[in-house]
């Protein structure tokens, strides 16, 4: 049977989807299983957090639908298929759903039928601060902000070959391909200055992009693996909402940029931003080093 913890690591591992309740637009993500289920739902603004087990679904079943006697792996079946279809963005067909938004309570009310009866639920979500959202968040603008760099570092290194080619002798067959060399600082400038107002001008509620889906499983993954070494070796949690203190001092991220994922949130700034810091700190940056400049040549001299 799996307990109230495991549910919640699985419920850390599935996706964020946007959903439309009524009029009402949140992103959402859920895990049912036949010890019950686990809701959690977001409007980016305040989150709502619910788990259930078969003593909490058995009691609301029989006070919303006082007609209809099914066991309560029933009830839970019915729910996972009229909340997946939503949260893998199909319609659900038959179904009614509504919602009632408060300061401390989000109530989902559905409407369907089962077994030929009406079935009636409501998903009660108090207000909550949760590990799902916040903490997964950071540590992918961390890998995003590595990704970054790397790639910076990586056009800097072109620039660098292009130019070795061009003063052994090499020229372009199209003028057309010739590239202007990267300037970091304005690259950012202009991000800030074209892309930013776009990207912050997005309606509250959106769905993450595929690439940013693939990269928050990561990230949760991540997580449950390394909650589950520190239980097994009695590893004390850290203090700062169980995210670890170790600073990334610019080497190399364990498992690549997508295991990445245990660096303190105190060490983000907008100073380690690439091209806004001077000296080592974080996110030192990674140096290239001008080639030397040599002799004009053939190209295969």
């Amino acid at each position: 049977m799996e307990g109230s913890e495991d549910l919640d690591s699985s419920l850390l591992t599935q996706p964020w989807a946007s959903v439309c309740f009524g009029e009402s637009t949140f992103i959402a993500k859920a895990c049912f299983r036949e010890t019950g289920y686990v809701l959690l739902i977001s409007d980016l603004s305040s989150v709502w957090y619910e788990h259930a087990d078969t003593d909490v679904i058995g009691k609301r079943s029989k006070e919303l639908n006082k007609r209809l006697t099914a066991h309560v792996s029933s009830f839970l079946n019915r729910l996972s298929n009229l909340m997946c279809p939503l949260l893998e963005g199909r319609e659900s067909d038959g179904n009614s759903f509504s919602c009632q938004q408060t300061a401390s309570k989000l109530t989902i009310h559905v409407k369907s039928e089962l077994s030929g009866l009406p079935f009636y639920w409501d998903f009660h979500c108090p207000a909550a601060i949760s590990r799902h959202l916040v903490r997964p968040l950071i540590r992918m603008s961390l890998a995003l902000q590595y990704q970054l760099q790397e790639l910076a570092s990586l056009l800097v290194q072109k620039d660098v070959e292009i130019e070795d080619y061009r003063e052994s002798g090499a020229a372009l067959s199209r003028g057309r391909l010739r590239t202007e060399p990267f300037q970091e600082k304005s690259f950012l400038q202009k991000f800030v200055d074209e892309s930013l107002p776009q990207l912050c001008s997005a309606g509250d509620g959106q769905a993450f992009t595929s690439t940013l889906q693939h990269l928050y499983m990561a990230v949760a993954r991540q997580e449950v693996r390394t909650a589950q070494k520190r239980h097994h070796s009695g590893e004390q949690p850290s203090t700062e909402g169980n995210v670890s203190s170790a600073a990334y001092t610019g080497g190399p991220f364990p498992q690549g940029v997508w295991g990445a994922l245990d660096i303190a949130s105190s060490q983000w700034s907008w100073s380690s931003w690439p091209g806004r810091q001077e000296e080592s700190g974080p996110c030192t940056r990674l140096l290239v080093s001008k080639a030397k400049r040599k002799k004009a040549k053939g190209l295969f001299g």
